[in-house]
């Protein structure tokens, strides 16, 4: 039996990654920036999104006030809740930012501009809006993470360094990704604590794995329930991985949703967690674009045809 899909990847013989300064783990924190560009009855959609709320999934039909606010929380006081520990602790970030969201909010827009100049965060496009891009049209899908590039570009000053669809890709959006060429990576895989590369239309193409385990979409899905829960999610994956990292080291996506980590008894979670790790040795904190481009220069792509 064959099948385009790989269930093998790097097996028991990864390689070693060689992060900087010997490094046994990479940390990257996830910011989603979403809000504003979720489905909304306002904006033509037929139902209001609730996912990722504190209502769960939502039980009615139509718009939805209540998760309407949910998400205003975000923008309105999440964002800037979690923009302060990241600066507390003096550590970079990535935001996977949807274009529209940063349309409405010019503020969050010149917050991540001024932090991408000072060299701590960098962008990953995480969309138009939140579309399917699994039932979109090549023409359709193409437009969306075309529009999206250009509109970040503008707002940010920045091209975004990797793409990362909301949702679930399409069988098509990692190749025009690609062949749009100004992508350096994408995210949309969940498969591995490495990044590595793929062949797409006779391009190789790097993927960073993302990952929906160290992330804060567990407080609406009854996975975890406090800060504390959240920091000891964080802190045994950390461990483990840091004692992998003595002969293998990986890398740690932690996700974040401003209307979700932007609480305050969540946050205090993630500030404990991240309190420790600035002070431990082997730790790279760093932001997704450094993955991407440390790889690049450490692992280049492999032999022709692979």
């Amino acid at each position: 039996m064959t099948t385009p899909r790989d269930f093998e990847g790097y097996g028991p013989t990864p390689p070693h990654a060689h992060w900087p300064n010997d490094a046994r783990i990479a940390v990257n924190i996830v910011i989603n920036v979403e809000e504003g560009a979720e489905p909304s009855v306002h904006d033509g959609d037929a139902d209001t999104e609730s996912g990722l709320t504190e209502a769960g999934a939502g039980g009615f039909k139509g718009r939805d006030l209540a998760a309407e606010s949910m998400f205003e929380y975000g923008s309105r006081a999440g964002f800037w809740r979690l923009l302060g520990i990241l600066q507390r602790f003096d550590v970079p970030a990535t935001f996977f930012a949807c274009s529209q969201a940063l349309e409405r909010n010019p503020r969050i827009a010149h917050a991540i501009r001024e932090g991408q100049q000072a060299g701590a965060y960098d962008i990953c496009a995480h969309g138009l809006r939140w579309e399917q891009h699994r039932h979109m049209t090549p023409e359709a899908e193409r437009r969306a993470i075309h529009t999206a590039y250009d509109s970040i570009t503008a707002l940010t000053g920045t091209p975004p360094g990797g793409w990362y669809c909301r949702y679930s890709p399409s069988p098509n959006t990692r190749r025009i990704v690609v062949e749009h060429g100004g992508f350096g990576y994408d995210s949309d895989a969940y498969n591995d604590d490495l990044p590595y590369w793929v062949k797409c239309v006779g391009r190789e193409h790097l993927v960073v794995p993302y990952s929906l385990a160290t992330n804060d979409a567990k407080f609406v899905r009854g996975a975890v329930n406090s800060g504390a829960d959240f920091e000891q999610i964080l802190s045994e994956q950390f461990e483990v991985l840091m004692e992998e990292g003595e002969t293998a080291p990986k890398m740690m996506s932690i996700g974040l949703h401003c209307r979700l980590a932007g609480h305050p008894f969540r946050s205090r979670g993630l500030a404990r967690f991240l309190e420790t790790i600035v002070k431990r040795p082997g730790v790279w904190i760093c932001r997704r674009g450094d993955i991407a481009r440390h790889w690049k220069a450490r692992h280049p792509t492999p032999r022709s045809g692979a």
